[in-house]
């Protein structure tokens, strides 16, 4: 399965590894699906790291809600690994806080392995990775000027345009 973000600054398309960790990519399809990440803003961006995203549009950005309205276990794979730029992980705050929020990453992060759900790749779209990664930010890591999630299209073909 794939979804493709269409960002203010054009599309993301984001290969989900549904076999290798099928409660998160549950989680995270059925969110696309429901169009809850919907005009969500990129609320944290690290140049050299990494973006987050996934808090409710009007919300807060402390909220992170999962499908099941409490957080989720991690699923921990070996072989899924923080590895290259595009890899699109959970964000939590330990373990088993698992719930709609996610990053995508800018360069590989090994610290992170074992310690965030490796459940995805951007398939599509580096230029778009990059003009995010470009993004002047505060103090904060906050994006001076808003990016936006404006909707999601969930395809069932990975590959599919």
């Amino acid at each position: 399965m794939s979804v493709t973000f269409h960002t203010d600054l054009g599309d993301l398309k984001i290969e989900v590894f549904c076999e290798s960790v099928p409660k998160t990519a549950e989680n995270f399809l059925a969110l696309c699906a429901s169009a809850f990440y919907d005009s969500s803003p990129i609320h944290r961006l690290v140049p050299n790291f990494m973006f987050q995203t996934g808090s409710p549009a009007a919300g807060s950005t402390k909220v992170s809600t999962s499908i099941w309205h409490e957080p989720f276990e991690d699923e921990i794979r070996p072989s899924l690994r923080h590895n290259a730029r595009g890899i699109v992980s959970m964000a939590n705050k330990g373990s088993v806080s698992n719930g709609s929020q996610f990053f995508v990453c800018f360069t590989p992060a090994p610290h992170l392995d074992g310690k965030n759900t490796v459940f995805g790749r951007v398939l599509g779209g580096e230029s778009v990775l990059a003009k995010i990664e470009g993004t002047e930010v505060d103090a904060k890591g906050r994006p001076i000027e808003k990016i936006v999630i404006k909707n999601v299209t969930v395809h069932a073909n990975p590959l599919a345009g």
